[in-house]
């Protein structure tokens, strides 16, 4: 039987069945069932808490199409925290579950062996990019030891030349009147993958009278250990990354990955019952900002150089759904002289990237990745911006698959040009 914390519970209880989730949960959209919802989840975690329903493959399937994309927050008029209660029900049912014997080691492996240590992911990803260099990615493709999706997806994720960690010390100050000190929060795959970005984001903040902090003991958020299931992973990755940060002493925590400033921000619920660090996990949550929210309530120094593009807007769900952040990353684009901002349809709605869920539910997140691309080429755009990693690699991906020929920047990388700095990498 399902034992639900208590703000689980008192969430679940909050849901009056209206059904203004159904018609923007993406899983529901596709297929029109009932139980591929929020509400017809909610209904199983239900079921499943009060016994009258068992944890039968065909019911843990249902939940794990969930990309807790969280569109259905957006939309709830009880004000239901879906989040809370899909990751609780999650969390407590993968510890009875039933996997093979490699699932279990590849997922313990990765959560537990790479994500949380920093100098192994970054051997791993430097052995990727000397394998891409020297065209071993494709040869594997060619001998059919890499298949599917992997394919497609190793070949558009490319290890770029420098991480963040290689270039960055451990403290940036500010250029002009200092206006606060600001520690950033790196990433585990943001730091290998897009490292370039991150350069990026740490001289914005510079140029806008930051003293930027880099912690050194920083680890992953523990944002994919939790959504896989794995709490205690999760929360023990929140105490590093909580004594790593609190003692740079600084005004505000920036980020510049929307999955990650989510997982950041609720830190005071995955450490609710820890005496030790329940206090420390809110006073840390209170002062993450995501990049874009700290530059949209300072006054920005203003971008030199125009750039005359055609850029649409595509919305992080865990920034717009899981945060409340829409008008923001929008007020940021619109500081940069000679960007057209043009409208894209749907763009509250998931990618199909969702942390991993891509590989682990790749024929949804393909079909929800074949409407993003459609919506894109509708919009006219030369270059959609973006605010979260995953995003970023989902969508170089359908433009390889899918076209249209766009670039698919984060929005500093784009102010950052602005301010003067050559584009980093080309285009996808």
């Amino acid at each position: 039987m399902l034992e639900l914390k208590e703000l689980s519970r008192a969430n679940l209880e909050s849901c009056v069945h209206c059904g203004f989730c159904l018609e923007v949960c993406p899983t529901y959209g596709e297929l029109g069932i009932e139980d591929d919802s929020a509400r017809g989840r909610l209904h199983l975690i239900r079921s499943l808490a009060a016994g009258t329903l068992e944890p039968v493959p065909k019911v843990l399937e249902h939940l794990d199409l969930c990309l807790d994309c969280r569109a259905c927050e957006s939309s709830c008029p009880s004000g239901v925290k879906y989040g809370v209660i899909i990751e609780d029900a999650r969390a407590q049912l993968e510890a009875g579950r039933k996997r093979s014997f490699w699932d279990v080691r590849v997922r313990r492996f990765f959560m537990r062996g790479v994500f949380p240590k920093p100098a192994r992911l970054r051997w791993l990803a430097r052995s990727l990019r000397m394998a891409q260099k020297l065209k071993l990615d494709r040869a594997a493709a060619k001998l059919g030891l890499v298949r599917g999706r992997t394919v497609a997806m190793a070949a558009t994720a490319r290890v770029p030349d420098r991480f963040g960690s290689d270039v960055l010390p451990d403290f940036v100050p500010a250029r002009g009147a200092r206006r606060a000190t600001v520690a950033f929060v790196e990433g585990c795959v943001g730091d290998v993958m897009f490292g370039p970005t991150n350069i990026a984001t740490v001289r914005v903040l510079a140029a806008n009278g930051c003293d930027v902090k880099i912690p050194a003991a920083q680890t992953c958020c523990g944002g994919l250990a939790y959504h896989f299931g794995d709490r205690e992973q999760a929360r023990r990755q929140a105490r590093q990354n909580i004594d790593a940060f609190l003692a740079m002493d600084a005004d505000y925590i920036i980020v510049n990955a929307a999955g990650c400033g989510s997982t950041l921000k609720e830190y005071d619920h995955l450490l609710a019952e820890d005496p030790a660090y329940a206090g420390k996990a809110k006073e840390f949550a209170a002062k993450v900002r995501d990049v874009s929210e700290y530059l949209a309530t300072i006054e920005p120094a203003a971008p030199a150089h125009a750039l005359a593009l055609k850029v649409a807007y595509q919305d992080a769900c865990h920034l717009a759904h899981g945060q409340g952040i829409r008008l923001q990353p929008r007020k940021v684009l619109s500081l940069i002289p000679g960007i057209e901002l043009v409208s894209l349809p749907q763009s509250e709605t998931c990618c199909g990237s969702a942390g991993v869920y891509n590989i682990v539910q790749p024929e949804m997140a393909d079909a929800l990745l074949r409407k993003k691309m459609s919506n894109i080429a509708a919009s006219g755009a030369q270059v959609v911006a973006v605010a979260n990693a995953g995003c970023m690699m989902q969508l170089r991906l359908g433009v390889r698959q899918y076209g249209p020929e766009v670039e698919v920047v984060h929005i500093v990388d784009l102010l950052d040009r602005a301010y003067g700095a050559e584009p980093a990498g080309g285009r996808n």
